[in-house]
């Protein structure tokens, strides 16, 4: 069963064609990566996803992507209940200016849960998804800006996972952080798949390998191939795949 699935989608910045009638499907549950070399539209179409594109001026798309059926471009589509369902986390962590306890509520507290009981649970359960709860239990009021690069990205995936999200999609989560956080992002988004389907950006050919069951191949804004990760590692169709895989290329 499809939870995302795009149809001839396109995504321009202003005159320039960053995505070009790129169809697939992601199915419920599991990791599917795309990956690529630089400016070939992967985050660009990450982000059309729930729309964080229609923060820089001047982008208009063509075709539909559609979330659980429903196309996110429709002019009756809430965005506040999108971004909900579509959780996002970027490339370098961005936890906000509050303590670790608001940073998780905020989300369930703009939804008009009030209750500091109910508060409390969700901040310990997602927490405890982002295992992260072990290290921080104890200092739940400090300021998340204390926490360490790697910490504060569990955070954000924490914050993220408040709002209840079916689709959570990671840009590049780990391009900023030293192998040891990165290993524990890694573990933690193969742990948190069983729950969720995760959509990640990497230039990291070794991290998809590790984490993902699909991947997708993009390169000058188009979908080169998508398969199961293991075929297009082993014995990819397309001879461009090919070619990045083994490094002749990007």
């Amino acid at each position: 069963m499809s939870i995302i699935c795009s149809e001839k989608f396109s995504l321009y910045y202003g005159n320039k064609l960053a995505v070009n009638q790129v169809s697939m499907e992601v199915k419920t549950g599991g990791v599917t990566a795309i990956i690529g070399p630089s400016g070939c539209g992967k985050s660009s179409f990450l982000r059309s996803i729930n729309r964080m594109n229609e923060l820089i001026p001047n982008t208009r798309v063509e075709g539909r992507l559609m979330v659980r059926g429903q196309n996110v471009y429709d002019k009756k589509i809430d965005l506040v209940t999108l971004r909900r369902q579509v959780g996002m986390v970027f490339q370098r962590p961005n936890p906000f200016p509050k303590s670790i306890f608001d940073n998780i509520a905020y989300g369930p507290r703009l939804q008009g849960v009030r209750s500091r009981t109910t508060l409390g649970g969700i901040v310990e359960t997602c927490l405890k998804k982002a295992a992260l709860w072990e290290e921080v239990k104890e200092t739940l009021s400090k300021s998340a800006l204390a926490l360490s690069g790697g910490q504060q990205q569990r955070l954000c995936i924490a914050r993220a996972l408040a709002t209840q999200p079916g689709v959570l999609l990671m840009d590049e989560p780990c391009s900023a952080l030293d192998p040891i956080a990165t290993g524990k992002i890694e573990e933690l988004i193969v742990a948190l798949k069983e729950q969720y389907t995760i959509v990640i950006v990497t230039h990291n050919m070794q991290q998809a390998a590790r984490i993902s069951d699909r991947t997708a191949f993009f390169c000058l804004g188009e979908l080169i191939e998508y398969n199961d990760t293991n075929t297009i590692f082993t014995n990819p169709s397309n001879p461009q795949t090919e070619a990045y895989i083994t490094g002749r290329f990007g």
